[in-house]
């Protein structure tokens, strides 16, 4: 998502509904988002059968409503709260069948239910075979429509999937996004986080949190006392101040947040897997990577098949567990080389006791922007409490010793730190150096 685009910082809602032009919805979602939007998809039964879920969720970066009768992870109505946040609605394809439905508001799928909760501006572009736009019925429902104040992006003329020529092939993807601009043209962007600040907008925040859980056998492990509050604050806020958020949530008593992509991992293995898939080849698909996660340093070499004995004792083996603050910086560091594009800000956490001492050596030899460091042994900063108080290492400045704060200050005054970095960071020219 640019941060720079027409767009930026606006918050949109994507329809897609049950035509064959739904395949181009994931190209319409991307040039929103290549204009600075934030957006969420909702999607009829019928669109499913064309294109998956998946697909506009892992692009999106936000869980796709599909079923009008679900409710969210917080017990939310999905299309309700999507309703409430957005700042313009936009329906790529609409079929006849949606508009019919639309127009005689009736809230069969998520996204009729979603259009005649909001009171934001609707775009809508039909998609249709053979002579259906033309029909009567059809061009009284787009009339209905116009009334209700939707604007409508014509479809165009030509071959349609069935053979046949006519007026019904979905129009152009940049007049569509041409016509969603103008709709919510001159409009302030809407603040939707509790901060009331959106300086996040438009940005993609990877958070980790929570200990992992290295099984010794189906009912036994080796792990931590992490809860995850400190991750989950850091998520918060971050969304608070209209960030697209996912969260790699690993063992936790913390409430995960609304708004946020959860992806649950138990194990370190679990949690590299799902770093990996944000972070290919050819660059990372995040702006910023905060990874709060207590990550079990040690493993059992054998895990038993079935729960051991009492009688039998306990020996274990251990080995290391993979270095994920470390591996994951490499991995963002050569993507970024290879395409040019600004380097993501990496944060790592770190819990200490007795002693910060090791923490600026960790900073360094991690490949970090940021470390954060506590000492667990202190009152107050250990695992499970609502406060923290930890030291923030950069490479440029001094070592920013906080007080004692709530997890939610310190979370705060983290993602301020962030801020000034991402802000500062631009795409390497070919002119520059690498």
């Amino acid at each position: 998502m640019s941060s720079r685009g027409r767009l930026a910082g606006r918050r949109l809602a994507l329809g897609v509904t049950g035509s064959i032009a739904a395949y181009k919805s994931v190209e319409l979602l991307r040039l929103l988002q290549a204009e600075g939007a934030d957006v969420r998809v909702l999607m009829t039964p019928a669109a499913t059968a064309f294109i998956g879920p998946l697909t506009l969720e892992t692009l999106s970066r936000h869980p796709v409503d599909t079923d009008v009768l679900a409710l969210q992870h917080d017990g939310k109505i999905g299309h309700i709260d999507t309703a409430h946040d957005v700042e313009a609605i936009v329906v790529a394809p609409a079929t006849a069948r949606w508009l019919s439905a639309m127009a005689s508001g009736l809230a069969t799928d998520t996204i009729t239910a979603a259009c005649l909760a909001t009171s934001v501006p609707v775009v809508v572009a039909p998609a249709m075979d053979g002579g259906m736009y033309t029909h009567p019925a059809t061009q009284a429902n787009v009339a209905r429509l116009r009334q209700f104040g939707y604007r409508i992006v014509e479809p165009e003329e030509g071959e349609l999937a069935s053979g046949m020529t006519g007026r019904g092939r979905l129009a152009a993807l940049p007049s569509i996004v041409e016509a969603v601009v103008a709709a919510i043209s001159g409009a302030p962007a809407r603040v939707t986080g509790t901060s009331g600040r959106s300086d996040f907008a438009g940005r993609h925040v990877v958070v980790t949190a929570g200990g992992t859980a290295e099984p010794i056998d189906p009912v036994r492990y080796v792990g931590n006392r992490s809860t995850g509050k400190m991750g989950v604050a850091v998520a918060q806020e971050a969304l608070d101040r209209g960030a697209a958020v996912t969260l790699i949530l690993a063992n936790a008593s913390a409430v995960p947040p609304a708004g946020a992509l959860v992806a649950r991992v138990e194990t370190a293995a679990e949690m590299q897997t799902a770093l990996r898939a944000l972070t290919p080849p050819d660059g990372p698909t995040f702006d910023v990577l905060i990874m709060a996660a207590a990550v079990a340093d040690f493993r059992p070499t054998a895990v038993a098949e079935r729960k051991l004995s009492r009688d039998d004792g306990l020996r274990l083996d251990l080995e290391p567990t993979p270095d994920l603050l470390a591996e994951t910086a490499e991995r963002v560091r050569a993507g970024t080389a290879a395409s040019g594009e600004a380097s993501p800000v990496l944060v790592g956490f770190a819990a200490e006791t007795g002693s910060l001492k090791r923490a600026p050596e960790k900073l360094r030899a991690k490949g970090l922007d940021v470390l954060v460091a506590n000492d667990v042994s202190e009152p107050g900063s250990g695992f499970g409490t609502d406060t923290n108080r930890v030291t923030i290492y950069t490479l440029d400045a001094p070592a920013d010793e906080l007080p004692l704060l709530p997890k939610s200050e310190v979370a705060r005054q983290l993602l301020d730190r962030v801020l000034v970095r991402l802000d500062s960071r631009r795409p390497r020219t070919q002119e520059e150096p690498a």
